[in-house]
C-alpha cells in the first residue's frame, strides 16, 4: 500500500504597515492571496514604520497585526523584525513574495539580498494599484486629519 502524496501548498508572503487599513490594502492582500494557497502577512513594527513614513503610526503594531489577522483571506499575520526586514522571510520560507505597486524595493535587489542570507523563493511579483486617487494611505490620512 503506497503513501498518498499531498500536493505542496504554495505559501505567499506580503508586507506592509497597514496603518489605517483601507480598500487599497484589501486589494493588495487579495491580489497576494491569489498567488498561492496560504497567505502570510508581515506587519511592520512601529519602529520600522516610523522610520519609513517619517511619523509614528496611528495604530500600534499589535493593533495593526490584529486587524490584518482578522481578514478571512489572511492565514497568518506576524510582526516584522525591528532590525532586519528579511528575517520573517527566512523564518517563514515562502514560495512567493508579493510586493505592492508602490513599495520601493526592487525585485532584483530583493533577490540578491535573499541570496546573501541563503533564501530562495520561486517567484516575486508586484501587484497592480487600486484606485490610487482615493485608496492610498497618504490620501486616506490626509482626509481624516481634517477632523482632528
Amino acid at each position: 500500500m503506497g503513501l498518498l502524496m499531498m500536493p505542496k501548498r504554495t505559501k505567499v508572503m506580503a508586507f506592509g504597515g497597514f496603518d489605517v487599513l483601507h480598500a487599497g490594502h484589501l486589494s493588495f492582500l487579495r491580489q497576494a492571496r491569489k498567488q498561492g494557497d496560504e497567505l502570510v502577512v508581515v506587519v511592520a513594527t512601529d519602529r520600522v514604520l516610523e522610520k519609513v513614513k517619517g511619523h509614528e503610526p496611528y495604530f500600534n503594531q499589535q493593533e495593526r497585526r490584529q486587524l490584518v489577522a482578522s481578514l478571512k483571506f489572511v492565514d497568518k499575520a506576524i510582526l516584522g523584525d525591528k532590525n532586519n526586514t528579511l528575517l520573517p522571510i527566512k523564518w517563514e520560507r515562502p514560495d512567493v513574495i508579493v510586493l505592492g505597486y508602490d513599495q520601493p524595493k526592487q525585485v532584483g535587489e530583493l533577490r540578491r539580498e535573499l541570496a546573501e542570507i541563503g533564501v530562495r523563493v520561486k517567484k516575486i511579483v508586484r501587484t497592480k494599484p487600486f484606485k490610487v486617487r482615493k485608496h492610498k494611505s497618504s490620501k486616506v490620512k490626509k482626509y481624516f486629519e481634517r477632523f482632528v
